[in-house]
């Protein structure tokens, strides 16, 4: 049997403050809050979810953000870099929206696609590139229309301990095709429009370390339930220690640390994030899974208050 990942499903990552958080990812970058909820393992700790206007796989980022937790350390066993994708034409954009917002940026040129590269306010690194393919996002927020909206991932780029066991996997395993070798990285791609593009780089990175500003976990997509328990045969016949399934409410999960140290998850495309609330509200106020709800108002009490602000009318240019 040999299988093939439509590409990413999802990127978790570690962040600080969720009030600066909501700011940058909404309010700057013009993603929808299309969740809130909590850490199933920590409730007292949000789960924010940010995507296109559907919330679709491929699109969305999330977060655990913690208020004045310790700084980590990106390096090898990451996702070192998250790339965004956006139309033809929208560099201009982002290009004065960055500066509008005085968030320092640099351009760099990467397998003949130029990058706008840049880091969030907790020490993520970020890039935008311009791409043809991918539906445009129809979410409309402040300035960003869906001209020159995010319409999901670009890809990622990977921090291995063991690039030639990372590549080994992301080709045989995950079932990506081989792109090509440039300087430092390797890329490989996926069938999938959108989420699709991974650059590994080929030198071994120093161990990074978890906390703020780092990324938890990178989520490959599962077509269905069915689909999820035949990756989880194949990557465990494949010598990789699986979790069982674990019931995200959105989507299931399984898990599994390749051998360059990098958490790797496979989740399911259904339910998706419009099962416990309607899609015109969705991300406007906390859902709990059934388990917390008796929990409410204590949680309620203990998490910082967040409101999805438009920045474009408090920033002038």
């Amino acid at each position: 049997m040999s299988k093939k990942t439509m590409g990413i499903h999802h990127i978790t990552a570690i962040v600080g403050h969720p009030q600066e958080n909501v700011d940058f990812y909404a309010g700057v970058l013009g993603l929808r809050l299309v969740k809130q909820t909590v850490n199933f393992d920590d409730p007292g700790t949000y789960h924010l979810y940010f995507g296109n206007e559907g919330g679709k796989p491929g699109t969305i980022i999330t977060f655990f953000p913690w208020a004045n937790a310790y700084q980590g350390k990106i390096g090898g066993g990451q996702v070192g870099v998250t790339s965004y994708v956006v139309p033809k034409g929208a560099f201009a954009f982002w290009e004065k929206r960055l500066e509008k917002f005085t968030i320092p940026f640099s351009k760099v040129d990467r397998f003949n696609e130029q990058y706008l590269t840049f880091d969030d306010p907790h020490g993520l690194h970020i890039e935008i590139v311009e791409r043809e393919e991918g539906e445009a996002n129809s979410w409309t927020f402040g300035e960003v229309n869906p001209d020159v909206a995010i319409k999901g991932f670009g890809g990622a780029t990977l921090y291995s301990t063991q690039p030639k066991k990372t590549a080994e996997l992301l080709e045989h395993v995950m079932g990506l095709d081989l792109v090509g070798k440039e300087g430092d990285f390797i890329r490989f791609r996926s069938s999938a429009d959108i989420g699709n593009v991974i650059d590994l780089k080929v030198t071994a990175s120093g161990r990074g370390s978890m906390g703020v500003g780092t990324v938890h976990h990178i989520a490959w997509r599962a077509v269905d339930d069915n689909d999820q328990l035949d990756w989880q045969k194949y990557v465990g016949a494949n010598g990789y220690g699986v979790t069982p399934v674990q019931d995200r409410n959105y989507f299931n999960a399984i898990y599994f640390r390749e051998h360059g140290e990098i958490l790797f998850e496979i989740a399911t495309d259904p339910p998706g994030f419009a099962h416990d609330e309607s899609a015109a509200t969705m991300g406007k106020k906390l859902m709990l899974p059934a388990q917390y709800e008796k929990n409410r108002e204590r949680l309620e009490r203990k998490l910082i208050p967040i409101e999805v602000r438009e920045l474009d009318k408090i920033v002038k240019e």
